[in-house]
């Protein structure tokens, strides 16, 4: 697979696979990795990070593999609604930090045109996400609207 804006190849990865059972040494149960998912989010922290945190304090390996279901599904079982999803949220939040450096730094085009890419990405994704519904047909990017959303 090939970078988006660049002409180079992506990194590749291995595919995690899941098991039948969790494993013997994981010992939480799924309803206590539900229970903490919703405490860890209800603290602040984004699903990424609240999956490092159950991998690293508590030894989970997946939340997957044990409750057969998701972070962001186990936060909307339990009426957490995400607004945006994490990966436009850190977009975003990149896109907003570069355009405040733009507006200082005029003549630095380079990063005018990073910007130009982040936003493409962005349009790009949230197209992806309207056709799948998760995110209302008439948004529209306007990152002044969304600096006071998001930060």
């Amino acid at each position: 697979m090939a970078r988006m804006h660049a002409s180079r190849r992506g990194k590749s990865g291995s595919k995690r696979v899941y098991r039948d059972k969790p494993p013997e040494w994981v010992e939480l149960k799924a309803e206590d990795i539900e229970k903490k998912v919703v405490e860890l989010y209800n603290e602040g922290y984004e699903p990424s990070m609240i999956g490092i945190i159950l991998r690293d304090r508590y030894g989970v390996p997946s939340v997957r593999e044990i409750t057969g279901k998701k972070i962001v599904e186990i936060l909307k079982e339990n009426g957490i609604q995400i607004k945006y999803p994490e990966d436009l949220k850190a977009l975003i939040k990149k896109a907003i930090n570069l355009k405040r450096h733009v507006e200082v730094h005029r003549k630095d085009f380079h990063n005018i045109r990073g910007l130009q890419l982040i936003e493409a990405k962005i349009l790009r994704l949230a197209n992806y996400y309207k056709e799948r519904g998760i995110l209302p047909a008439d948004w529209k990017y306007d990152l002044d609207k969304l600096k006071i959303e998001i930060h």
